[in-house]
């Protein structure tokens, strides 16, 4: 049919969501859900008898996106005019239509209306946009419905125009087209019932409010709030609500001013209905009005509308007496600039009236509200992990509404909770689309002599890598031999991704979409499809594999004389180990050419890291666990702490070097536009509780510069207690900034802290890092090995290329402790209760904060207990020691714990720890900490690689 076509290529992208007040979003659809549907009212086209032949639907995107991801629904056709509507107002939905429309399974279509002639319409005089996008739409309406006429005299399909714009449904019925809202539409399907929860809901601020006490104050509109910014009367910020007190957030200001870069807000209604990750306007309060941030942890209960007077009570526990000094900036949140809502992972609240449609819902994460829902689904979706998305949040309203979208399983089962830690860490993981695939080499591969070109055969160099065992993705690989002249020759080799991912295509852009891949405990997210990454850019032993490699000219003082970068092809000699490199360095009998490139490299190696500790180079601490699973079950059967041996050094430190090589060589040629990596110093506030911790044990610790701190951690050491040092870096690591990308054309400053480099990128794994891919394409270009493209060279697309990959690597951090985190609980609720020695990471003016060696696990034991007789405690922050009773802990005390897992919470699963030794006389220490959430197997922060 002329007009329609497969996908939505061509038809936009947008920007955010419609806001209370503005009109509704029309979409176009033709589900088919055939011998389903009962007769909608005045629906002429079901009195042939084949009910489900009702066509073309016309809906708010907002409203439906949830309804037409369902697959009940397919066969749909959707308007070029709706997709450009969509694409200007809402870049996540036009996302979700795309996605939709490129599904084979779901058989939607596009009809470009606008480029047909009987259905474009020009904007006539006095006639607004809006208006004259909602006539295109009833005149493709009414075209489509003529045109199936025409198709067949029997013909007993039927166009529907679905719309929530009564104006608009009102001229459509006047110009004979059957018009429906979509609440009315989805109702009719009777054979689907559970698809009318998933229809959004309409209240919002806008609407007019039926019943209920005001709670909140109105929010202005944009004109005001960008004329009060303009003016300095507001401030403009990113909303970050506490994990630990749902009446507490802080609001981080943009801009470059220093003044009041961060605003607290305390209280309901100064919170004003904004959820994490909202842009929002702020009026700073009056300096008699400021307030501390609070000590107290408070978890929202579920409270109700009438029950305002305990929540009010609760807000008076927040003010407590503090010197002026505690005092901060404090605000109150006047407007809303930009929604961030996102659909959340959670469960259905208990709720005592099962037959009830109304329901509280209970997010995942802590910082978002709970949101009211209706749904007939409650008892099929007790105990289970849902997704719902937020449609408004009305000032009457004590929680925003929304509505169901998705059952996603069963809490406390694996593949459920790895569905939820990777949706609400935002890590895209659905399968690689046809559309991506599509652009992966065609197999059997081989390499050609178009290949070739501008490429060095190095496959008759003894290559090696050495990685973790199992490890599939091989990005890079080593070797060292020694020239004629008596110097060394060492190579870094690195899989060539770039050449398989031409930029601007569909592979290329999902691949920077994804940013990273994400290493849980059980599986990997991979950044490219696994052709590439397990196959064809995976170094593996004796194949042929295309390279970018860089090769240095050093003497045996690991002093590099000649650099060179060029693209090859080479032939791995060993995949080792680092177990089994090291035994092969440290074996007297091995002699061959692999053993021996190895000594080499681990003997520069060690020239190349005692220069860098010398330079001021930090080398931190923190512990890292590994899992060994059943085999058949798979679940974890033992958890220790990683052991790092001599040849993990000797690989990160030639992963280092090639990095800086690689930095200098593409800042040279390309000032304004590399992409660098940079690791900014920690103010010395950072630093505080590291100082106080080693003077309690009297050292001292000097954090001038990287330098001194690194001397410092050096002579920190004790006879009577070899595990000082360790508990000093792992705390000097958490002092830390997080390392970035940017770049070079957008900043001046390029310094690397732990690294002490002036200078750093990432060169060394394209296979699983996106920035990668674009700093091999900017070094093939250096070298002449291939053509530039314009994006490569405009500044403001790397920031933004950035900004996403910063994004998707902290993301992917957290994800990757999440799942550390589940597989912990795992392993002890297989295990049981176990006592353990453990050293005081922190000390809190109730609890203190422990690290069990062992396990690489960390959490909080707590002296008070609800309903009990509170213990006598004394806490000193200058030291710091916290006094329970006649018992006095310090940082770093060693103490005994018992852990077990604590199930009563279905929703916040979680370790907790009591005090074992030593014991305080009289005071039972509780096992229950469900306040906080233990931190198991924090991630080591390595530097880099």
């Amino acid at each position: 049919m002329r007009g329609v076509r497969r996908g939505a290529r061509g038809a936009g992208a947008g920007a955010a969501a419609p806001g209370p007040g503005q009109q509704p979003l029309p979409a176009a659809a033709l589900p088919a859900a055939r011998h389903q549907r009962a007769a909608a009212p005045d629906c002429k086209c079901l009195e042939a008898g084949d009910p489900g032949f009702c066509g073309l639907q016309l809906a708010t995107p907002r409203q439906l996106i949830d309804v037409l991801e369902d697959p009940v629904i397919r066969n749909v056709i959707v308007l070029q005019t709706v997709l450009q509507e969509v694409r200007n107002r809402s870049a996540p939905v036009y996302k979700r239509i795309r996605d939709v429309t490129s599904n084979q399974e779901k058989h939607f279509y596009t009809f470009t209306n606008e480029h047909h002639r009987e259905t474009y319409v020009e904007q006539e005089q006095g006639e607004n946009a809006n208006d004259r996008n909602d006539r295109a739409i009833r005149v493709a309406a009414k075209w489509y419905n003529e045109h199936l006429k025409k198709l067949s005299a029997d013909n007993q399909l039927q166009v529907i125009f679905i719309t929530n714009d009564r104006k608009n449904k009102e001229k459509a019925v006047e110009e004979g087209i059957p018009a429906f809202t979509c609440e009315e539409y989805i109702k009719s399907l009777t054979a689907n019932p559970e698809l009318v929860d998933r229809l959004a809901c309409l209240s919002d601020e806008g609407n007019e409010i039926e019943s209920g006490k005001i709670i909140f104050s109105e929010h202005l509109p944009l004109s005001k709030l960008q004329q009060g910014i303009k003016s300095g009367l507001y401030l403009q910020g990113t909303f970050r609500a506490s994990r630990e007190n749902y009446l507490e957030a802080t609001v981080w200001i943009h801009g470059d001013t220093e003044e009041n870069k961060e605003i607290i807000l305390q209280g309901l209604k100064h919170l004003n209905r904004a959820v994490h990750e909202d842009v929002v306007a702020v009026e700073l309060l009056p300096k008699s009005q400021w307030v501390a941030p609070s000590s107290v942890v408070l978890h929202d209960e579920g409270q109700n509308e009438d029950d305002m007077e305990k929540e009010e009570e609760r807000e008076r526990m927040l003010k407590t007496a503090v010197s002026e000094k505690m005092l901060k900036p404090t605000g109150r949140v006047v407007g809303i600039i930009k929604r961030n809502w996102r659909p959340y992972c959670g469960m259905l609240s208990k709720s005592d009236i099962k037959e009830s449609r109304r329901h509280l819902f209970t997010p995942a994460d802590k910082r978002i509200p709970r949101i009211r829902i209706e749904t007939r689904q409650a008892s099929t979706l007790e105990g289970r992990r849902i997704i719902v998305a937020i449609d408004g949040w009305p000032r009457n309203s004590r929680y925003p509404n929304g509505h169901f979208v998705k059952n996603l399983g069963d809490v406390g089962e694996k593949e459920t909770e790895t569905e939820v830690l990777l949706l609400e860490h935002d890590v895209p993981h659905q399968p690689f689309s046809q559309a991506v695939l599509s652009f992966l080499p065609k197999m059997p591969w081989s390499i050609t002599e178009k290949d070739m070109k501008h490429r060095e055969d190095l496959r008759h160099l003894c290559v090696c890598s050495v990685d973790p065992p199992g490890c599939t993705d091989i990005d890079d690989a080593l070797h060292c031999r020694e020239l004629g002249n008596g110097n060394l020759e060492v190579g870094v080799h690195i899989a060539d991704v770039s050449h398989f991912i031409r930029p601007g295509n569909a592979l290329d852009q999902e691949s920077a979409r994804r940013g990273t891949t994400v290493y849980l405990c059980e599986k990997r997210i991979d950044m490219v499809p696994e052709l590439l990454s397990s196959n064809l850019c995976s170094l593996r032993c004796d194949v042929d594999r295309l390279a970018f490699s860089c090769i240095w000219e050093m003497n045996h003082n690991a002093e590099i004389l000649k650099t060179k970068f060029t693209k090859s092809v080479i032939n791995s000699k060993a995949s080792l180990t680092y177990a089994e490199a090291q035994m092969r360095i440290d074996s007297a009998t091995m002699n061959d050419d692999i053993t021996t490139s190895l000594r080499g490299l681990n003997k520069l190696a060690k020239i190349l890291k005692r220069r860098r500790i010398e330079n001021g180079a930090l080398t931190l601490s923190s512990p890292e666990v590994r899992f060994h699973m059943d085999s058949e079950t798979h679940d974890p059967i033992d958890l220790q702490t990683k052991e790092l041996k001599e040849t993990n050094s000797m690989v990160e430190e030639f992963m280092l070097l090639a990095n800086i090589s690689v930095a200098k060589k593409i800042h040279e040629e390309f000032s304004e536009h590399a992409l660098l990596r940079k690791h900014p110093a920690p103010p010395p506030s950072n630093y505080e509780i590291l100082v106080k911790a080693a003077k309690s044990k009297n050292l001292e610790i000097n954090t001038d510069t990287a330098k001194s701190l690194a001397d410092s951690l050096d002579r920190a050491e004790s006879s009577v207690f070899p595990y000082l040092n360790t508990l000093l870096r792992i705390l000097a690591t958490r002092c830390m900034m997080q390392a970035v990308y940017f770049c070079s054309g957008m900043d001046n400053d390029f310094h690397h802290y732990g690294l002490a480099s002036p200078i750093y990128t990432h060169f060394t794994s394209p296979i699983r890092r996106y920035a990668d891919i674009i700093v091999h394409r900017l070094l093939a270009v250096a070298i002449g090995a291939d053509c530039t493209y314009p994006e490569l060279t405009d500044k403001h697309k790397l920031a933004d290329i950035c900004k996403n990959l910063n994004f998707r690597h902290k993301m992917a951090q957290y994800a990757q402790r999440a799942s550390v985190a589940f597989h912990t609980q795992l392993f002890f609720k297989s295990k049981g209760i176990v006592s353990e020695e453990a050293y005081i990471l922190f000390v809190r003016k109730n609890a203190i904060v422990v690290l069990i060696p062992k396990y690489g696990l960390e959490g909080t034991v707590f002296f008070e207990e609800k309903d009990k007789p509170k213990p006598r405690l004394v806490y000193d922050d200058e030291i710091p020691s916290l006094k329970v009773e006649d018992t006095v802990f310090h940082v770093f005390d060693k103490v005994k714990v018992r852990i077990m897992l604590d199930a009563s919470n279905l929703q916040h699963q979680k370790i907790r720890m009591a005090l074992v030794e030593p014991q305080i006389p009289g005071v039972s220490v509780p096992m229950d900490i469900s306040n906080v959430d233990c931190e198991p197997g924090r991630k080591k922060r390595k530097l880099e690689k």
